[in-house]
């Protein structure tokens, strides 16, 4: 689950990471008012304006902005309020602006380069460790330093069992080329983030920049959280952090019904149960001449319910030609998901695309005999082959 910016900040303050500080606004006078809120606690004189949305690249959005005076505040609060901003992670449909952060101004006055890093926490899922990445390369993408200059990325290999270690974290903050009291801020800046990332159950950590000011403090002015779904039962606190507004409404929508749905932009739509014959569906899609339109996980034991719920999904997109429903009848029985289908078709009403279903498992043959004597515009198979060529007849 993302979260957005200030929600994040939040977190890493809580595990004691030294943060910018702000105070997020839904209207430019709410800005304002957060801008003197912030004025009073920490003596900044300008702002930075920043657009809260799930998705990097703001600033070459025009999505982040200084401000030197109140007035400024308002009126750049007002531009970006409302805004559709575009980066290379929204895609061009881009992304509304509804809420904006006003943090503080951390760059000191006459500080002309200070040194910003890079650092994110995340797990090597080939060695089963958490991995802490970081480059003296702060403040832009870390795919195009990756890309350029990949001697100036590091890597720390964590041991789950043992937590970062603090000879790890000094060896971090040497390869930063940092000494002194910056030294010591950014090993205590590295292990309260690694602690931050493993207790909140996160699958990401990115902190772009880490900012070490002139009087040798480490504070983190970005902060991008992933935190893992299968874990948010552990954490309400963290799961009433989730913003519907920023999710595809297709998705929000199939996590209601405990469906494991991502939109593509396809168009044949695909249900499946389990996820690897998720993927082999979606590759006989393609040999069939189609391009997957989502997929669609509808889990071990499929009902009416759920497949009546994944139908509404897909059939909800417009770039839909046909659905191919393909399951494995093991935990559940084939011809209880036909019955499903037909259950299902009878109660969202006329269906104007074709739909296949591909059938194999716990009484098979039954479901197929369910499928072919209903009536319905659905077409039954039972092998992968013969689905393939009823995806590639309905779409030419």
């Amino acid at each position: 689950m993302n979260i957005h910016e200030y929600q994040g900040k939040e977190i890493l303050k809580s595990f004691g990471v030294p943060i910018q500080e702000g105070i997020v606004a839904e209207t430019p006078e709410e800005a304002v008012e957060a801008a003197k809120k912030l004025q009073e606690q920490t003596g900044t004189g300008w702002w930075v304006i920043k657009a809260q949305i799930h998705a990097g690249g703001r600033g070459k959005g025009g999505g982040v902005k200084l401000a030197k005076s109140l007035d400024e505040v308002k009126e750049i609060s007002s531009q970006i309020l409302g805004m559709t901003l575009v980066t290379h992670q929204t895609g061009p449909e881009g992304k509304l602006v509804r809420k904006v952060l006003i943090a503080q101004d951390v760059y000191y006055p006459g500080e002309s380069e200070p040194d910003e890093f890079y650092m994110s926490v995340l797990l090597n899922r080939a060695t089963g460790r958490n991995i802490i990445m970081y480059s003296t390369e702060g403040g832009m993408d870390i795919e195009t330093v990756a890309e350029k200059t990949p001697h100036l990325i590091f890597k720390e290999e964590i041991d789950p069992a043992t937590g970062i270690l603090p000879f790890q974290a000094r060896r971090i903050a040497f390869n930063l080329g940092l000494s002194g009291q910056a030294f010591k801020s950014m090993v205590k800046f590295v292990t309260a983030l690694y602690n931050a990332y493993d207790k909140t159950d996160s699958s990401l950590f990115e902190i772009n920049p880490v900012l070490k000011t002139s009087d040798n403090k480490v504070i983190a002015v970005d902060a991008k959280v992933n935190l893992d779904d299968n874990a948010l039962y552990r954490h309400p606190d963290y799961a009433a952090m989730r913003d519907l507004a920023e999710e595809d409404p297709a998705e929000t929508e199939a996590s209601k019904h405990n469906l494991n749905f991502v939109k593509l932009d396809g168009n044949v739509g695909c249900m499946v149960n389990g996820a690897g014959l998720a993927m082999a569906t979606m590759d006989i899609i393609k040999l069939s001449g189609g391009e997957p339109a989502n997929f669609l996980d509808v889990g071990g034991g499929a009902s009416a319910e759920t497949v009546e719920a994944g139908l509404k999904i897909i059939l909800a997109d417009e770039n839909v030609k046909a659905i191919l429903i393909n399951i494995f009848g093991g935990i559940v029985r084939c011809d209880r998901v036909a019955n499903g289908v037909v259950e299902a078709y009878k109660k969202i009403g006329e269906i104007n695309i074709p739909i296949i279903v591909r059938l194999q498992g716990t009484n098979a043959e039954e479901g197929k005999k369910v499928i072919d004597e209903s009536g319905l515009k659905v077409y039954s198979a039972i092998t992968l082959k013969e689905a393939a060529d009823l995806v590639h007849k309905v779409l030419n």
